[in-house]
């Protein structure tokens, strides 16, 4: 039996969180200068290499977002839809599913419309976008609604079964409008509090009453970065907090848990949100270095004659290309024969672009000569 009082929400007035704003103090400080110098690079970069790192941005976001779940989408079909949405004008867009432009349109909202209000109808309408066909997976679930528990108590589980391991349980159903009111008029009024802080409250606050079936942690990740965007004063995403928890996973689950059973006394997740968040802002570090070599890479080779193959492949292998690059590769890409293929590259050749990187025919690996 689940002892007495096990859960925050479990305790009176459990969201009148306290902190020890003392240890706080210096990572927020960091964290709002790294902030400022970032936005500042970014408006000197200029408006096409500022569009290309916020599509690559957001791009990321969504990605790594639904990968903290489990879930992987296919990262072309991101892009498009990110692109399409954005009215921004890039070569190779491809048709994106509905599930992928569900997420998409739930972040672009998000963080394009920060701004506007957070209302009952705008979260059920992002719900709906998550879900359009109602399903998780190979289940059913209750879409565009708050979670009814006819089933059973909401809980996070791990484990094969009969071993599973019960991490937290949400509050019961019953109390959700209540609970979820509440957090909304906090969101829209309070005005007081330190914006990014404020941020890192909301995502724990939304995560732990866990008012949805299903997509309830992407959805905290959302409005988090609804609140990060009225911290910046900006609808243009630089750096992606989502991608930073992907690869803090289990630190991500291991700390909400330990805070979702603790006291109202939050310091310890306000300290690793903070960490967290500095994280991804030096990400975006390398990910600007990136792009500057993109750009520096185009306008040394300004007057080189390339086909559009070639400029496909090249913009590939300037954003990073994953894996070895093959002529097999190069034709499967490209949608032509070996031959073909092979022809293109031996002219990258010629002209430098491209280097071996060891011999054996078609077998041979390529990489760009930076």
């Amino acid at each position: 039996m689940r002892r007495l009082n096990q859960y925050i929400y479990q305790q009176k007035n459990w969201t009148n969180f306290v902190w020890q704003n003392e240890v706080l103090l210096s990572k927020l400080s960091e964290v709002r200068n790294k902030q400022g110098v970032l936005l500042g690079k970014m408006v000197s970069l200029g408006f096409p290499l500022r569009s290309t790192a916020f599509l690559n941005t957001l791009t990321l976001d969504v990605l790594k977002s639904t990968e903290i779940e489990g879930e992987f989408l296919d990262a072309e079909q991101v892009r498009s839809s990110v692109a399409r949405r954005l009215d921004m004008e890039i070569a190779g867009l491809i048709p994106a599913d509905r599930n992928v432009d569900g997420v998409v349109e739930m972040l672009l909202d998000a963080t394009q419309n920060y701004k506007k209000t957070l209302s009952k109808k705008r979260l059920l309408d992002w719900h709906t976008a998550l879900f359009p066909i109602g399903r998780s997976g190979a289940h059913n679930i209750i879409v565009g609604k708050w979670r009814n528990d006819k089933s059973g108590a909401m809980q996070v589980i791990s484990g094969a079964m009969g071993k599973e391991k019960v991490h937290f349980q949400a509050p019961d159903a019953k109390n959700i409008e209540h609970e979820m009111r509440q957090f909304i008029h906090w969101f829209n009024t309070e005005n007081q509090l330190e914006p990014v802080i404020k941020s890192a409250i909301a995502h724990f606050w939304f995560v732990t009453i866990h008012p949805f079936e299903d997509g309830n942690g992407r959805m905290a990740r959302a409005i988090a970065d609804m609140q990060l965007a009225r911290a910046d004063g900006s609808n243009q995403r630089f750096y992606s907090m989502s991608a930073q928890i992907r690869l803090e996973r289990n630190k991500y689950y291991e700390i909400l848990e330990k805070t979702q059973k603790g006291t109202t006394d939050i310091t310890n997740w306000l300290v690793w949100f903070l960490d967290c968040l500095l994280s991804s802002l030096k990400a975006t570090e390398k990910t600007l270095a990136s792009i500057l070599a993109k750009a520096n890479f185009w306008e040394r080779n300004k007057t080189t004659n390339f086909n559009e193959r070639q400029r496909l492949m090249l913009n590939k292998l300037v954003d990073d290309f994953f894996g070895n690059l093959t002529t097999t590769k190069w034709a499967k890409i490209c949608k032509c024969s070996q031959d073909t293929a092979l022809r293109d590259i031996q002219d990258l050749l010629n002209k430098e672009i491209l280097l071996k990187e060891n011999a054996g025919g078609r077998s041979t690996n390529y990489l760009l000569n930076l």
